[in-house]
């Protein structure tokens, strides 16, 4: 099934960028652009993509107020948000609110890809860069890993092995295959993990697992 997406940045070079570079997988279709957050939600009401893709700093909306919108009015719609170095303090704000993946502008063609496809398919994605910054942000992996790897004693080896998965990006189906388990499974394993490290999503439980070396963030 195509991946439709919503490409939102009030640069238009950015836009163009963006779009040339997804257009490359003809799994991909950019179905809408925006230049400002407001028209981002209006546009991902009209066409319901599977993926928003929203840059933060634009007029009108920025974009972890649209991205809050979006998931409050289009649930269906998984949003994904390009980021710069200068925006730290934005992506530490846009951990709790229902963003799944945080793309560097100025990062690999790859690594854009492969995070549209895996919050297309129910997973998270940090591309690896962004994931060290917001490490660091806390401060150092070093002597934040101790105390991770205290919240994670209580997890059972399976549990453990699923959150690794939910680190690496991949979706609850992804995990199952792997894991050789059921869909529903995966789901139940989720929801023990995410009360007893009390995070709420998908993106907070994957830093805890770069904090805790469950997956290297320098890949």
């Amino acid at each position: 099934m195509t991946i439709s997406v919503l490409l939102a940045d009030d640069e238009g070079m950015i836009r163009a960028g963006v779009r040339a570079i997804l257009a490359t997988d003809p799994g991909i279709e950019v179905v809408a652009e925006a230049a400002d957050g407001r028209a981002a939600v209006d546009l991902v009401r009209a066409h319901r993509p599977r993926v928003a893709l929203l840059d933060i700093r634009m007029p009108r909306l920025d974009g972890l107020a649209a991205a809050a919108e979006i998931r409050r009015l289009v649930p269906g719609t998984a949003v994904a948000m390009l980021t710069t170095f200068g925006d730290d303090d934005h992506v530490v704000r846009a951990l709790g609110d229902g963003a799944t993946g945080f793309l560097l502008k100025a990062g690999d063609p790859r690594e854009l890809l492969a995070g549209v496809r895996a919050v297309a398919d129910g997973g998270a994605y940090l591309s690896p860069p962004v994931a060290r910054r917001v490490i660091e942000l806390g401060g150092s992996r070093m002597a934040r890993g101790p105390a991770a790897r205290d919240r994670l004693a209580g997890l059972t080896d399976r549990e453990r092995d699923v959150l690794a998965l939910v680190g690496a990006g991949l979706s609850n189906a992804a995990i199952a295959r792997r894991l050789h388990l059921v869909e529903g499974t995966v789901k139940g394993y989720l929801s023990s993990v995410f009360t007893r490290l009390g995070v709420r999503n998908r993106v907070q439980a994957a830093i805890l697992a770069y904090e805790a070396g469950l997956v290297d963030a320098d890949d």
